[in-house]
């Protein structure tokens, strides 16, 4: 496996841009160390081009006729390697060099299958997800693509536009079964890419939101009130936290505006405490935690209104949305990444020259990357445009990188808030 060809541009006329992408993975799959003709593509556009999606999905393809898949969808931004475009027109392809019979482009109008199932086999080990936020049952759409893959871990995110909210997925044999004469852009639903087994990924998540108190366990709610925490009055133990009172309306506004909840689910905890030592050590919350809004207060009640129906027995912590914290743990994952791609522990083989040694495993490289961020991590909120491309940059180095800025993220089978999902694509290390 070679690394992928990418391309990204700007331009106020979609054909220009398209232009110069091309021209770009053009030299690139010219290159030795790039493939050549890959047949899978991840194509994102700014929500600029929306109104244009069918246009320009139809102009790449009749351009490279080698890619016959093609997947993806729309942003208020996307992501490349070292920059973002973030409420501009652009857009970014990366052709993946994958084996056919290692991946599977569907939709919900061609759903993807139970897990071998398909005549000829194909094994669904992953898949990332592309959602419209605005279907229905969306938590359990998610959920269902999920355990009809192995692993049933999915990755991905919610359609960030606003405009059309536009999805791209077209297979190789033409138009997907139960499309017509669609050409490959829908709406609706989801749609995305599903891997084999043979495809090695490694996909984190990183938040973007520091906790400003403890835990608490809810121990009263009604539908998406949460009425008490630790026994108390939920309400009370808001404002106590942050040193505000509804007295003074405009200050405890201000504050409240700022002030979002980090969720823990039953299921979701971990054993130990880890997650709560990681908090209490750190600052950071974890992959377990799922961020939502404060969405309204309830002074009769003493409830707290959030942006989700969290259950009996959740473990909620208040928390804000803190840029440091969010590079921090950014690169936190970014270093998990490299250290399980370039194993620094000789074995002891090679040390005592004992063969019968167990060797360490081999190290392997990024040929290609995946990042979905929180559209209200975008722009200026690491400090300076494109300031968190370059994070990822700095810590993976010049690897192909193509993404967007979503409404929300998928990981785990969750749909998460102000996070990133970042995957690669590996392959071993080639021999020198």
């Amino acid at each position: 496996m070679k690394l992928f060809p990418y391309a990204h541009a700007t331009h106020p006329q979609w054909r220009m841009a398209a232009a110069l992408v091309l021209a770009q993975l053009r030299a690139q799959m010219a290159l030795p160390t790039y493939a050549h003709a890959p047949a899978l593509a991840l194509l994102y556009i700014t929500d600029h081009y929306a109104a244009q999606a069918q246009d320009i999905l139809s102009h790449l393809s009749a351009e490279l006729p080698e890619v016959t898949d093609w997947a993806g969808t729309v942003g208020v931004g996307i992501a490349a390697n070292n920059v973002e475009y973030f409420d501009e027109p652009a857009l970014a392809v990366m052709l993946c060099d994958l084996s056919p019979d290692q991946y599977r482009v569907f939709s919900g109008v061609a759903p993807l299958p139970a897990s071998g199932s398909e005549p000829g086999g194909f094994v669904a080990h992953t898949a990332l997800l592309h959602a419209d936020p605005g279907s229905n049952d969306l938590a359990e759409l998610i959920a269902e693509v999920a355990e009809r893959t192995q692993s049933g871990y999915v990755f991905g995110g919610l359609v960030g536009s606003r405009s059309a909210s536009v999805q791209f997925a077209a297979s190789s044999a033409g138009n997907l079964n139960g499309q017509g004469a669609a050409g490959g852009v829908l709406s609706g639903g989801l749609s995305g890419v599903a891997f084999g087994p043979d495809v090695a990924l490694v996909s984190r998540v990183t938040q973007g939101a520091q906790p400003v108190d403890r835990e608490r366990e809810i121990t009263a709610v009604d539908g998406n009130l949460v009425l008490e925490l630790d026994g108390e009055p939920a309400l009370d133990v808001l404002l106590r936290e942050l040193g505000v009172s509804l007295a003074q309306p405009q200050q405890a506004m201000e504050r409240l505006r700022r002030t979002l909840v980090g969720l823990t689910l039953p299921q979701h905890r971990l054993a130990d405490g880890e997650g709560a030592l990681r908090r209490q050590v750190r600052g950071q919350f974890g992959p377990e935690v799922l961020v939502r809004h404060i969405i309204g207060l309830d002074p009769a009640r003493k409830g707290v209104a959030i942006a989700e129906h969290p259950p009996l027995g959740a473990q909620l912590a208040f928390c804000e949305r803190h840029a440091k914290a969010a590079s921090a743990d950014l690169v936190r994952v970014c270093s998990e990444i490299r250290e399980e791609l370039e194993p620094e522990i000789l074995s002891l083989s090679a040390i005592t020259g004992d063969a019968s040694e167990a060797e360490a495993p081999a190290a392997r490289q990024i040929v290609g990357a995946v990042y979905v961020s929180c559209s209200g991590r975008g722009g200026l909120h690491f400090g300076a445009p494109s300031a968190e491309l370059q994070i990822v940059r700095r810590a993976l180095g010049d690897v192909p990188l193509v993404g967007f800025f979503a409404g929300g993220e998928i990981a785990h089978q969750q749909l998460y808030g102000y996070t990133g999902v970042l995957t690669v694509f590996t392959a071993p290390v080639p021999a020198p």
